[in-house]
């Protein structure tokens, strides 16, 4: 009784796949368990494994065959004495498909190939044969398949010997064991084990913003050091003299030191359309603020025209509000300029993506204490790294770089900030 041999289904996920090379060549005698052919998935290259023993009497489809069908014929398996005619052969060897040249079959030598077999965790002396499908369903049901009586082709084991089979009556070795999972657990098809955290609108509109910007704006990257010694001590007197009634962050002087340069550099503080560049009056620096529903970017809107105490007050409004899901959308929407700081966390240096259609945004470090060489001394100073990302359309390398100038003197030089 002629046995066809089909395209198998490597992985759950497989519709087709490219039958790379052929092992045995027709006329040549096949055992249960050789290897006849390299099949080409777009993960591996596996081999494919006789499920029967007899005599490969007709190849169906060439090696060089890409795209072929899951399930199709690919070759006739004969037994032996029997001979081939032409009800045999299965539709599928009319079927047109795109070829590459094909390789001269190769006589009997082991592939260097590894070989993924799904009976490999049963003994090895005392082999059990049964159909692809069986010994997944075994798998599952955590059956030892040496225990079930085929009824197949000379014994062979099929889907419908295991329909009636207790699940986990006989199960396989511990290591192979199916895990068990809680409610809201899964598996997938490698076996790993997660469970699903469902994204909501905040996360999609994130997502589906920052791969706009990644796949359609020219990014371009600049970095620079600043030594926040000055204004360090700044902080400190604001504070001491606050008594306690507010409290200045060091992002509240990143905020204001932008918000001054883009005034003194409006160059910087544009944004690209394909009609034209606009370049904006007032700095509207955008904060980046992590909330349990994501990131969202509330604004200080003419930030300019504020002090450093407004600054930290608004702030602090609006990451609250935010973390809150309590912001107006003309709070989060729009905005010239985005700031994104993760030096609270230790972060020494990264590099942000755009926020469209803004043409600018500051990621910046953690400050930290450095030796540097001043005046041909050796100097401990607090130096923190910040990186502009721009969009290379509206603010390109030489523009960038100016910006970052009139940022480093703001920094350094915090007093500036009041004239």
């Amino acid at each position: 009784m002629p046995i066809n041999v089909t395209m198998p289904a490597l992985s759950p996920t497989m519709t087709e796949g490219n039958l790379a090379k052929w092992l045995k060549a027709e006329g040549d005698t096949v055992e249960a368990g050789d290897v006849i052919a390299e099949i080409e998935t777009d993960k591996a290259t596996m081999e494919v494994e006789a499920v029967d023993e007899g005599v490969l009497g007709k190849i169906l489809v060439p090696a060089g065959t890409e795209a072929v069908p899951v399930n199709d014929v690919i070759a006739i398996l004969l037994e032996d004495g029997e001979k081939l005619d032409d009800q045999m052969i299965s539709k599928s060897d009319g079927q047109k498909k795109k070829t590459v040249p094909a390789e001269k079959p190769v006589e009997k030598t082991k592939s260097d190939h590894p070989i993924i077999r799904p009976s490999d965790h049963l003994p090895k002396g005392n082999r059990v044969f049964a159909s692809p499908l069986a010994k997944r369903i075994a798998a599952d049901k955590g059956i030892d398949l040496s225990s079930i009586k085929g009824s197949g082709p000379r014994g062979r084991i099929v889907k419908a010997d295991l329909e009636n089979a207790k699940a986990g009556s006989a199960k396989a070795p511990a290591a192979y064991a199916a895990p068990q999972l809680s409610d809201d657990e899964k598996v997938n098809e490698f076996g790993m084990v997660y469970t699903e955290v469902p994204n909501n609108n905040i996360k999609k509109i994130t997502a589906k913003r920052l791969l706009e910007s990644k796949n359609t704006v020219p990014h371009f990257y600049l970095t620079i050091e600043c030594v926040l010694d000055n204004l360090l001590a700044a902080r400190k007197e604001i504070n001491d003299q606050a008594n306690g009634e507010y409290k200045v962050s060091v992002n509240d002087f990143i905020i204001k030191a932008n918000a001054m340069a883009l005034q003194s550099y409006p160059a910087a503080n544009t944004q690209w359309t394909d009609a034209a560049l606009l370049q904006f009056k007032h700095s509207d620096i955008s904060v980046a603020v992590a909330t349990p529903n994501g990131l969202i970017t509330p604004i200080i809107k003419q930030a300019e025209t504020k002090g450093l105490r407004q600054i930290s007050e608004e702030v602090k409004d609006l990451a609250g509000r935010a973390r809150e899901g309590k912001l107006k959308p003309e709070e989060f929407q729009g905005g010239t300029f985005s700031v994104s700081n993760l030096g609270m966390f230790g972060v020494q240096e990264f590099s942000a993506i755009l926020n469209p259609p803004q043409s600018c945004i500051m990621a910046v470090g953690a400050g930290e204490q450095v030796p540097r060489v001043v005046n041909g001394e050796i100097k401990i100073q607090t130096v923190m790294k910040a990186t502009l990302s721009t969009d290379h359309r509206s603010v390109d390398g030489a523009v960038g770089a100016e910006y970052l100038q009139h940022f480093k003197r703001y920094i350094e030089n915090p007093v500036t900030m009041l004239v």
